[in-house]
């Protein structure tokens, strides 16, 4: 099956961004649980008062963000191979589009978490390669985190790259880890190459 799609996480894959989220749910209070169902499951003004507090942070992030290094490059290579790209983010549509619209990026398919699908759920992953018109197999998911990891195994991806520096934190799971996009791109190659013979 030839590669048709790749499928990027945002904040930590595209552009490196700075949270500390050991920081923000001690704040929020979340208890162990993820932040976006935590903060759902409250009632007003809790939930309205909690999710400003997680907007605050997100914002100062974002306009503090820079874009990966060969970053670019690779989703350049990729559209002059034929390969469709998609967004599937936990953060706002909002922050997505400034973050696009900063680095000149374009992607066929941008799913934030105004859908009401987040990871690690691989229902986000699925309503992309709807959008797409692709298939799970016919794609490869990009990440940097252990929820880019499951949403994408469950989505049934069979390609799952992640960006880290950090290997021994993957380990035992269905996911090639790469220190650099260079890496990343490197191995992509080397899929599509084996795919044309």
């Amino acid at each position: 099956m030839r590669l048709k799609g790749a499928i990027f996480d945002m904040d930590g894959t595209v552009v490196d961004v700075s949270y500390d989220w050991v920081k923000i749910k001690a704040e929020l209070m979340t208890e162990g649980k993820p932040i976006l169902h935590y903060l759902q499951s409250l009632e007003e003004p809790e939930r309205s008062q909690k999710w400003e507090v997680l907007e605050r942070y997100e914002q100062k992030a974002t306009q503090e963000a820079k874009l990966k290094p060969g970053m670019r490059e690779f989703l350049d290579f990729l559209s002059s191979r034929g390969v469709k790209k998609g967004l599937v983010t936990n953060n706002s549509r909002q922050n997505a589009a400034f973050l696009l619209r900063k680095f000149d990026l374009a992607f066929e398919c941008v799913i934030s978490r105004e859908s009401g699908l987040w990871k690690p759920s691989g229902a986000p992953i699925l309503a992309a390669l709807q959008e797409l018109k692709l298939k799970s197999d016919e794609c490869c998911a990009i990440g940097d985190s252990h929820f880019d990891v499951h949403a994408a195994a469950e989505a049934g991806i069979p390609y799952i790259f992640i960006l880290s520096a950090d290997r021994a934190r993957f380990e035992g799971m269905e996911a090639e880890v790469f220190g650099s996009v260079e890496e990343l791109q490197s191995s992509v190659e080397d899929l599509l190459k084996k795919e044309e013979r």
